[in-house]
């Protein structure tokens, strides 16, 4: 009589240990589920909802943080004010900076997604041999559009399309109304960037053309450089130009060398200028404005700086 229970729990076992080859196939099969991410590079398969993330650009750990994603690496040097809790996690390993990262670093935090910056996309050959890796959307003549692309893929990558499409919501409101109090204005701007002593002058369709294209602020002056370097701008371009508002981003403060003085900025010739008069020379966020200026947070940032200018 000892046979058939015998057999019976030969079965049971055989029955249990299939369940259980079962559920874990299950499980690795969820674990391979893959999205297809078209970028500037390259077309990458990469893991649904990833849970270790090295991001190499600002504007993308900005739309990370809105989802609380399990960030293990990033560039801490130079890394803006905003986001500090992401530099004071000892957590999360500091790989380098925006421009030269530690490779070996990177690798041994073993992710399974690389978000990589333009500043580093020489580097993405070695990179996707170590992760999925994308690259996020920059384009300057259609800066809110990019960010609308970035987040639809970081939406598909998490299945987190309601917290995304809130977000992007809530920008294209305040981007709206922004653009609507600078079209009943006649003030005329112009926005330089200041590198150690010397600036250069960007207008639309330029790294810094969100206040033109998107929000509506009438330009100073026409034609100007698009490139990343802009035109060169003396006192007297700036005088010549006499914009109303001054917009001033300050990369040597951004990047950590001496920041810009006031007192040689607002000399003699820029006091002549309607901007200096009027009190309208802005001095802008120059870590959400050079370091980032793509994101959620950052986008933010550079559309109430320009509200309150108005």
């Amino acid at each position: 009589m000892k046979k058939p229970v015998l057999l019976f729990a030969s079965a049971v076992m055989v029955a249990f240990t299939a369940c259980n080859s079962s559920n874990g196939e299950s499980r690795e099969e969820t674990a391979q589920i893959k999205v297809t991410i078209a970028h500037a590079l390259d077309t990458v398969e990469v893991p649904v909802n990833p849970q270790r993330v090295v991001a190499l650009d600002y504007s993308a750990l900005e739309n990370l943080d809105l989802i609380d994603a399990k960030i293990v690496g990033i560039p801490k040097s130079g890394l803006p004010k905003y986001l500090s809790k992401y530099r004071d996690d000892a957590a999360i390993a500091d790989v380098g900076n925006l421009v030269e990262v530690n490779m070996e670093k990177i690798n041994e935090l073993n992710p399974d997604l690389i978000l990589l910056g333009g500043r580093l996309q020489d580097s993405y050959t070695d990179m996707s041999g170590i992760a999925a890796t994308i690259i996020p959307v920059w384009d300057t003549k259609d800066q809110l559009g990019a960010l609308e692309k970035n987040l639809r893929n970081l939406a598909e990558i998490f299945n987190k399309q309601a917290e995304f499409d809130s977000a992007l919501a809530d920008i294209k409101t305040k981007a709206s109304a922004v653009k609507e109090k600078a079209s009943m204005s006649e003030a005329k701007a112009l926005v330089v960037l200041h590198n150690k002593g010397r600036f250069s002058a960007y207008g639309s369709g330029s790294r810094f053309g969100l206040i033109h294209d998107i929000l509506g602020v009438k330009e100073a002056a026409k034609g100007l450089e698009t490139h990343l370097h802009g035109t060169t701008a003396s006192n007297e371009f700036i005088l010549q130009t006499n914009p109303d508002i001054l917009f001033i981003v300050d990369r040597s403060a951004a990047v950590g060398d001496t920041p810009l003085d006031k007192r040689e900025v607002e000399n003699k010739l820029i006091q002549q200028t309607n901007a200096y008069k009027n009190g309208k020379i802005i001095y802008l966020d120059p870590e959400a404005w050079y370091l980032s200026g793509g994101g959620i947070a950052s986008m933010n940032v550079m559309i109430d700086e320009v509200a309150k200018a108005l």
